[in-house]
C-alpha cells in the first residue's frame, strides 16, 4: 500500500485540481480516476480514495463494497451534496470512514484525510498513539454503548453530522436528546460556532416568540431597546428546539418559514433578517400523533422529519448501566471529594433489577447521591417509591383476577359489597387505576418542589394534561386554601 497516494474516483466538481497542491505540500500525490469502474489491485492499493457520488449516486457506492473484501482496510472518504442525505446514510453504514458536504473545501478535506491517514497509522502502530486528557477521554467514552440499539444511533448521528439537514431527536425525558443533539453539532462543519439552546416548554408564547426571533424597541411595554433572538445568535451554528412538541401552533407557522427560507422578522420589526442555522429539535412526545390531534403542524412536522433518531430508554439497553455508572463516578467523583472507585456489587444488582422511569438523568443523580453518602443503605428513596406505585398500577389493572381481597380465605374484608348490591367491575378499575395515578402525580410533586412543568416532564405528559388534572382532582384549590 502506497501510504502517500489519494485516488480521487468520479470527480465532476474539479476536487483533484483544488486538492493537489495542497496535498503535494505535505508529501501527498492525488491520483484522478475518470473511469466508472475502478479495479483495485491489492499489490498497488492507495492510501486513501475519495469517492464523489455527486452523478454517481448509489452506483457510486459499488466501490465500497469492494473496499470491504480487500485484507487489508482502506479508507473511503463520501463527498455529496447536501440533498443526499440517503447516500451518504448508506454509504456510512458500509463502512465509509468519513463524509464530506459540498462545496468542498480543499483544507477541510484534507485535514480530514491526514486525520483518517493518522488514525491508521495508530492502529497499526499502537506506540504511536498520542496520550489523551482524562477529561477528553471522559468525554470520548460518553459516545460509547453495549447495546446495539444505542450503538445504531451514535453511527447515524455521526453520518448525518457533516449534512446540513434538521434532526428530530426523539426519546423519554432524561435518556440523553440533548447530549446526541450536542455530538451531532460537535461533529458538524459547524464545531467552532455557536450552538444555542432554547426549552419551548419553559417559556410562555409571548416570551417564547420574543427569545427566538428577538424584539425592536417599541415592540410591546417594556421594550427599551433592540434584542437579538436565539436565531440570530446561533448564525452560522446549530439551535437546539427543546420539547418543540409544545410550541404554540402560530410560532410553529413562523418556524417553519425560517426553515424553509432561512428568513423572519424581529417582534416589531419591518426588514427580514437572513440566518443559517441547523435546526435540532427535541421531543418526548409522538409527534406523528399529534399531526392528527390538530397539536402539531404536519408541514413543520414533514419538514424536520428528514432525519429521525430514536433514543431507546434506559430500560431496553440495561447492558449499559455499568458502563454508565463507571463513566459518572469518574466524572463526578473529583468534584464532590469522593474516594470510591467503584460501586458495591449489591448496588449494582439492584440498578441493574430497576427500570430507571427517569432514564439515564436519573441514574446519574443516583450516582451523585452515592458518591456523597456511601454510607448510607442502598436503598434508594425514589426508585423505592416508583416500583411500589408501578406494582399497586399493575395491581389495579389486573382484570382477570378478582379486585376485592379476601381475608384468610373465609370471611370477607369489610369494604366488600353485600351480597344484593350492584357491582360495576370496570368503575372499580377506573376508580383504583385514577387513585393510583393521582398519588404518583402527587409524589412527583412534591419531588419537583411543586414545579408543574418540570413534573410534567418527568411524567412524560403535556403540562396542559397535568393542569387539568389537577384541576379535576381540585389539588390547586385545596392547596391554595391550605396556605
Amino acid at each position: 500500500m502506497n501510504q502517500r497516494r489519494i485516488w480521487i474516483v468520479g470527480d465532476d466538481t474539479g476536487i483533484a485540481a483544488r486538492l493537489s497542491e495542497p496535498a503535494s505540500a505535505l508529501g501527498y500525490v492525488v491520483e484522478k480516476k475518470v473511469e466508472r469502474t475502478v479495479r483495485i489491485d491489492p499489490e498497488a492499493m492507495p492510501a486513501l480514495i475519495v469517492l464523489s457520488v455527486f452523478t454517481l449516486g448509489m452506483a457510486g457506492l459499488n466501490l465500497l463494497v469492494t473496499t470491504k473484501r480487500l485484507s487489508r482496510p482502506l479508507p473511503v472518504v463520501i463527498v455529496a451534496a447536501q440533498h443526499q442525505t440517503r447516500v451518504v446514510v448508506e454509504a456510512l453504514k458500509l463502512g465509509a470512514a468519513d463524509a464530506v458536504v459540498a462545496p468542498v473545501d480543499p483544507k477541510h478535506l484534507l485535514a480530514t484525510i491526514t486525520s483518517l491517514l493518522r488514525r491508521e497509522q495508530q492502529t497499526a502502530n499502537p506506540s504511536l498513539k498520542p496520550k489523551i486528557s482524562h477529561r477528553a477521554e471522559l468525554d470520548t467514552q460518553a459516545f460509547n454503548s453495549q447495546s446495539p440499539k444505542m450503538a445504531q444511533v451514535w453511527n447515524i448521528a455521526k453520518m448525518v453530522a457533516q449534512t446540513d439537514v434538521p434532526v428530530l431527536i426523539l426519546g423519554e425525558s432524561g435518556v440523553g436528546k440533548e447530549v446526541v443533539a450536542r455530538f451531532i453539532h460537535r461533529h458538524s462543519r459547524r464545531v467552532g460556532q455557536p450552538l444555542v439552546k432554547v426549552n419551548c416548554a419553559a417559556l410562555p408564547r409571548d416570551l417564547l416568540e420574543s427569545e427566538l426571533f428577538g424584539y425592536e424597541r417599541g415592540a410591546f411595554t417594556g421594550a427599551v431597546g433592540e434584542k437579538p433572538g436565539k436565531f440570530e445568535l446561533a448564525n452560522q451554528g446549530s439551535i437546539v428546539l427543546d420539547e418543540i412538541g409544545e410550541m404554540p401552533r402560530d410560532l410553529q407557522a413562523k418556524l417553519l418559514h425560517v426553515l424553509e427560507d432561512g428568513e423572519f422578522c424581529r417582534l416589531g420589526g419591518k426588514r427580514s433578517l437572513k440566518v443559517d442555522v441547523r435546526i435540532l429539535a427535541l421531543t418526548n412526545r409522538k409527534l406523528e400523533e399529534a399531526v392528527p390531534r390538530g397539536q402539531f403542524r404536519d408541514d413543520l412536522y414533514f419538514r424536520l422529519n428528514v432525519v429521525t433518531l430514536s433514543i431507546p430508554p434506559l430500560r431496553e439497553r440495561k447492558e449499559d448501566i455499568p458502563f454508565l455508572c463507571d463513566y459518572f463516578a469518574k466524572k463526578h467523583r473529583d468534584a464532590l471529594g469522593s474516594a470510591i472507585d467503584e460501586l458495591p456489587s449489591g448496588l449494582m444488582d439492584k440498578f441493574m433489577r430497576y427500570d430507571w422511569p427517569g432514564n439515564v438523568r436519573q441514574l446519574e443523580n443516583a450516582i451523585k447521591r452515592h458518591l456523597i453518602l456511601p454510607e448510607q443503605d442502598m436503598e434508594l428513596i425514589d426508585m423505592s417509591s416508583a416500583v411500589e406505585a408501578r406494582e399497586s398500577l399493575e395491581v389495579s389493572a389486573a382484570a382477570s383476577g378478582p379486585v376485592f381481597a379476601v381475608s384468610d380465605g373465609a370471611k370477607p374484608a369489610a369494604h366488600l359489597p353485600a351480597e344484593n348490591d350492584f357491582i360495576c367491575l370496570k368503575s372499580v378499575i377506573a376508580k383504583l387505576t385514577e387513585e393510583t395515578e393521582r398519588q404518583m402525580v402527587l409524589h412527583v410533586l412534591g419531588q419537583t418542589n411543586w414545579n408543574r412543568r418540570l413534573a410534567a416532564q418527568r411524567l412524560n405528559i403535556c403540562y396542559k394534561g397535568l393542569l387539568n388534572k389537577l384541576k379535576s382532582w381540585q389539588i390547586e384549590a385545596r392547596r391554595n386554601a391550605a396556605a
